[in-house]
C-alpha cells in the first residue's frame, strides 16, 4: 500500500503543474497598471495607419451629374462601363463616379488588385490624369486632401469629392492545428478594430492558446515591428497593439502544457494522469515479478 501512496505523492506535483488556472484563460483581468483619465475612462490609443510600399488603395472621384470626371481621369465615359483603365462609371441622379477596386476571392481581392492604385517601389501612386503622388508614410486623409486639391484645379470647388480607402482592415491570424477555424486572412470593413473584436468575430480562442503570449507583426513604412501582448491583463487596452491595423499578422502560440497533451481541461489532465500511473504500476509489477 505504501508503494501506491508513494506513487500518488510522486504524481501530485505533476497534477499541480499541469492544471490550467482561471488566471490563464480569463480575458482582461483587473490590473493596477491600467491607465484611466480623470473621468474614469480608458483613453483611446489608436495609431494612425500610414501607407507602406505595396499597399493597394481604392479611389473614387465623385462629381455632380454634369461633372463627368471620368472624361478627365480616364478613358471611361459616363454612359459606359468596363473600359481601358478598369473600374466603372455610373451616371444619373446622384452624380458620376469613377471607381477603382472592390470584391474578394481567395487570398486577397483580385478586382482590387488589378484595378486599385498600387504603391510602387518608390512609395508613389499614379492617378491617371493627375500623375504621381507620394503615398508611403502618409495617412489616407493626407493623400486624399492632395488629390482633392488637384481635382479642384479642373472642377469647380465643391462639385467633386475624392474618396480614398484601403480595402478595409486586412489582417492575418495564424495558430496551431486546433485553431483552423480561426486561422487565415481576415477583412473587416470598419474604421477601427481592436484585437478582442477581431478574435470575437472569428469565434474566440480555445484553451490551448497561450493568451499571455500573443505575438503581433505590424508593418510600418520603416519596416516590420514585432510586439507581444497579454490578453489576460486589462491594461492591454492602453497599448497601441490593442487596435488592429491593416496588414497586421497575429500569431497564436500554443501552451507548452497543451503540447504535452495536458491542461486542455481537467478531465483530460485526470485521464492522462491516470494513464501515466497505470503504466508506471504495470511496469513496476512486471519488473517485480521478473
Amino acid at each position: 500500500m505504501m508503494n501506491y501512496k508513494y506513487l500518488f505523492l510522486l504524481m501530485l506535483p505533476f497534477f499541480m503543474v499541469s492544471c490550467i488556472t482561471t488566471k490563464d484563460v480569463r480575458y482582461m483581468q483587473p490590473n493596477e497598471s491600467l491607465v484611466i483619465n480623470e473621468e474614469g475612462l480608458i483613453p483611446y490609443n489608436i495609431p494612425v495607419y500610414r501607407i507602406t510600399r505595396n499597399d493597394i488603395l481604392n479611389l473614387n472621384i465623385v462629381t455632380t451629374p454634369k461633372g463627368d470626371a471620368a472624361q478627365f481621369y480616364s478613358s471611361l465615359n459616363t454612359s459606359g462601363t468596363n473600359a481601358a483603365h478598369g473600374g466603372a462609371v455610373s451616371g444619373g441622379g446622384a452624380g458620376a463616379s469613377f471607381n477603382q477596386g472592390s470584391s474578394r476571392s481567395g487570398g486577397g481581392n483580385s478586382v482590387f488588385y488589378f484595378n486599385g492604385l498600387k504603391v510602387d517601389s518608390n512609395g508613389d501612386i499614379h492617378v491617371f490624369g493627375i500623375g504621381y503622388i507620394k503615398a508611403e508614410g502618409r495617412t489616407i486623409e493626407d493623400i486624399s486632401q492632395e488629390i482633392q486639391a488637384k481635382v479642384n484645379e479642373n472642377f469647380q470647388e465643391g462639385k467633386s469629392e475624392v474618396r480614398l480607402n484601403t480595402d478595409g482592415i486586412t489582417y492575418y491570424i495564424l495558430g496551431d492545428i486546433e485553431t483552423t477555424g480561426l486561422t487565415g486572412e481576415k477583412v473587416a470593413h470598419k474604421n477601427t478594430l481592436n484585437i478582442t473584436e477581431a478574435l470575437a468575430m472569428n469565434g474566440g480562442l480555445n484553451r490551448t492558446i497561450d493568451k499571455k503570449n500573443i505575438v503581433i507583426h505590424r508593418k510600418l513604412p520603416e519596416g516590420i515591428k514585432v510586439a507581444k501582448i497579454d490578453l489576460t491583463r486589462e491594461d492591454i487596452m492602453n497599448s497601441p497593439y490593442y487596435y488592429v491595423q491593416n496588414g497586421d499578422e497575429i500569431y497564436l502560440n500554443t501552451r507548452s502544457k497543451s503540447l504535452n497533451g495536458l491542461g486542455k481541461d481537467p478531465i483530460q489532465t485526470l485521464t492522462t494522469g491516470v494513464s501515466v500511473i497505470t503504466t508506471a504500476l504495470s511496469i513496476y509489477l512486471l519488473l517485480k515479478n521478473l
